[in-house]
This record gives structure tokens, C-alpha cells and sequence, in this order.
């Protein structure tokens, strides 16, 4: 007798995975479809982001959930953090994007380059919510050239002065530090900057039409003074902020794939049930085409960013593959959320479904952290031994 399959699991990626994992993406899964799905087409109608559902996320073990338990962290593998992304993505970008930056550009530096009394004073808090924080690199002027950076820290007797801007950043007005990248007489250096500090200015986006249930602004750094203890001590040159986005993109692979399981959902359902010239929609031949290809392309993502996490978790992970996983991913996940926008019809353009926030979500997720282009780019040097940067 033929088993039924998952139909958004079609390979049974699920049980590739350890009871760990298993228990991670359903404790994830149970919180997304309680707690977030019932509020978040509300919150991204007003542009706010659901700030209430920070400590139960941190209560979950989410937040830093690979950093080891010393430091007040879940101590989880590199896949059950994959899970996390995807499961909170499946509720939204935005909350994924939360978690990404406060794990990952944020808790991470502080492991991997800050001082033994750095990550004890700021990990514990982090982990629990108490603090958050924001990740300075991207540049009004700079985008996908980060060296070109024209933040600068200079020294004066044992403290640091830091001028400059930063744009884009998620979390800008929502931190209490901001781990900020500058250009210093010995190449460029990071820094973990309390948001109180006198000089620090964070002004949020508005008019946004993507990421609209998450916090993006502006920073301002005018003669802003830390101590050398603030500065992250372990890493110079840009391999600091770029080691950090590897993280972040690793997570960004399988965000994606969770925002485009709820968009198939959703359209397996409509389809199900709408009736038009007297029968089911998912009875015409040209809807199960383009539900069959969101199938396709799902599986593909879903069994890249797996084996991702397995070379991740082995020590073996590279940044091209990363590269190679988060354009295959981004781009699948905004193609289904077009697709089913458009199947959706007229329903399909408010937010009483789902398609159309992630569509317009997906658009930031593709650009930042490394464009499309660029992660093409990547692949392209890897192959040929040749940078067209």
C-alpha cells in the first residue's frame, strides 16, 4: 500500500534528522503557529514589530542557541539553528531576521573575537533577551563593498572615538549595544558600543514595503567615545564582519525554505477549496504544474541546507557553499511567493494571506547579506580561480 507523502516534505527530509532536531523544529513550530501566525499579518499592516515575543523566544533557547551553555546559550548544532530559521521564518522574515542578527552578527563576534570577560558580561544577557543587539557594517554609500568603509575609529590616550554612519541595520533602535565595524590605523576592528552612549544616534527606516514587522534604521556615530575594553580584541580586517555574515547566511539558507512551505501551504489549501467552472482549482492541469515546481524546488533547497548544516557541524562548511545555498534558496522562496500570489488572485494582495508578506519580505531577504549577484559572483571566482568583483 503507498505511503502519503508530506507535501512539503516530499523527500522526508524530516527523518534525516536526530530526535534533537526533531524536537527543536517542533518546539519552534508549535511557538510560530500559536504565538506568531495569529498576530504577524496585523503586525506588518501597522509596521511594528512584536517585541512581546522576545522573552518567550530567548526562554525557548533560541537566541545564540550554538554558543556553548558555559555562557547561558542552548549549546544546539548547526542544523538545529537551521531549523530555528526556518521554523520562524515560516511565521516571518522579520522575526527571523531578529534572531539572525542578535545569534549571529551580534552573540557571535562576541564568542569568536571578544575577551573572556566580554562574552561572560554580555552573553548570559543576550541569550535571556535582556540586552539586543545591532550589527554595524553596511554603509549608506558601501552596500556590497564593505572595504570601502569610511566609519573611523581613532584613538585618544586608552579610548577609542568612532565617526561615521551606518544604514540598513536591523534592530538599529531596538539595541541596547550595537557591535560596530570601523577603520582604524590597523585595519579595519570591531567594537561593542552601549546604544546610551553620548554621540550614538539611531533613526528608524519608515516607508518601508518589505520587512515591515521588523526594526531597520540608521546609525549615527558623532565623536562617539569607548573604552579599548569595548573593542572586540581577537580579529582585525574585514575576515571579522565577513566571518560573522558566513554565520548569518548559513541561517538565511533555511529561512527561506520556511516561508516558502507556508506560501505551498496555504495555496494546497486554496486551491483545495475554491471552486471555479464547477470543480476544485487543484483539479486544472496548469495549477498542478506550478504546485508540482514549488514541490521540485523546495525539496532541492530543503536537502542543500541540510548537508550544509552536516558540513557546518563537521567543521568543513565553506563560504561558497553558503553562497551557493543562500541565492538557490532566495531565489526559490521569492518565485513561490510570487507564484502563489498570483494563484491567490485578487485574495492574494492583502494580508489576510500570507503570499504577499513574504513576497515582499523575500525581496530584502535576497539583497542583503550579500546580494544575488554577488553570491553568483562567489560561485563564479570559486569555479574559475578569477575575481570579477
Amino acid at each position: 500500500m503507498a505511503v502519503s507523502l508530506n507535501p512539503l516534505d516530499l523527500y522526508d527530509v524530516r527523518s534525516l534528522l536526530t530526535d534533537e532536531e526533531r524536537m527543536v523544529q517542533d518546539t519552534v513550530g508549535r511557538f510560530v503557529d500559536e504565538r506568531v501566525l495569529p498576530i504577524i499579518g496585523d503586525c506588518f499592516d501597522q509596521g511594528r514589530f512584536p517585541k512581546e515575543l522576545v522573552p518567550e523566544i530567548a526562554s525557548l533557547g533560541l537566541l545564540g542557541a550554538t554558543i556553548p551553555e558555559k555562557y547561558g546559550c542552548a549549546g544546539m548544532n548547526g542544523v538545529s539553528y537551521g531549523l530555528i530559521c526556518q521554523e520562524l521564518e515560516r511565521g516571518d522574515s522579520g522575526l527571523r531576521s531578529f534572531a539572525s542578527v542578535q545569534s549571529s552578527l551580534c552573540m557571535y563576534p562576541i564568542y569568536a573575537y571578544g575577551s573572556e570577560e566580554q562574552k561572560l558580561h554580555y552573553l548570559p544577557k543576550m541569550a535571556a533577551g535582556e540586552v539586543i543587539g545591532c550589527f554595524g557594517l553596511t554603509e549608506p554609500h558601501g552596500g556590497s563593498d564593505p572595504a570601502n568603509m569610511k566609519t573611523h575609529a581613532k584613538q585618544d590616550g586608552g579610548d577609542w572615538v568612532i565617526n561615521g554612519a551606518k544604514m540598513w541595520i536591523t534592530n538599529g533602535n531596538l539595541a541596547h549595544i550595537a557591535i560596530v565595524w570601523a577603520q582604524t590605523g590597523d585595519g579595519i576592528q570591531g567594537f561593542i558600543v552601549p546604544t546610551d552612549t553620548k554621540g550614538f544616534t539611531a533613526q528608524e527606516v519608515h516607508k518601508k514595503m518589505s520587512l515591515r514587522a521588523s526594526v531597520t534604521s540608521a546609525l549615527f556615530f558623532d565623536n562617539v567615545r569607548v573604552p579599548d575594553s569595548a573593542r572586540l580584541p581577537n580579529v582585525k580586517g574585514l575576515k571579522g564582519p565577513l566571518g560573522c555574515l558566513t554565520q548569518a547566511r548559513y541561517g538565511i539558507t533555511w529561512g527561506p525554505i520556511g516561508a516558502a512551505q507556508a506560501c505551498l501551504k496555504e495555496v494546497l489549501d486554496y486551491t483545495a477549496e475554491r471552486i471555479l467552472f464547477g470543480r476544485p482549482l487543484a483539479s486544472n492541469q496548469a495549477i498542478q504544474l506550478k504546485l508540482a515546481d514549488m514541490a521540485r524546488r523546495i525539496t532541492t533547497a530543503q536537502l542543500l541546507s541540510l548537508q550544509l548544516g552536516r558540513l557546518k557541524d563537521a567543521g568543513k562548511m565553506q563560504p561558497t557553499q553558503v553562497s551557493l545555498a543562500k541565492w538557490n534558496n532566495c531565489r526559490m522562496a521569492i518565485d513561490i511567493a510570487r507564484q502563489c500570489r498570483d494563484i491567490l488572485g485578487g485574495a492574494g494582495i492583502t494580508t489576510e494571506h500570507g503570499a504577499i508578506r513574504h513576497a515582499l519580505n523575500l525581496e530584502s531577504v535576497i539583497t542583503y547579506e550579500g546580494t544575488e549577484t554577488v553570491h553568483e559572483l562567489v560561485v563564479g571566482r570559486e569555479l574559475t580561480g578569477i575575481n570579477a568583483f
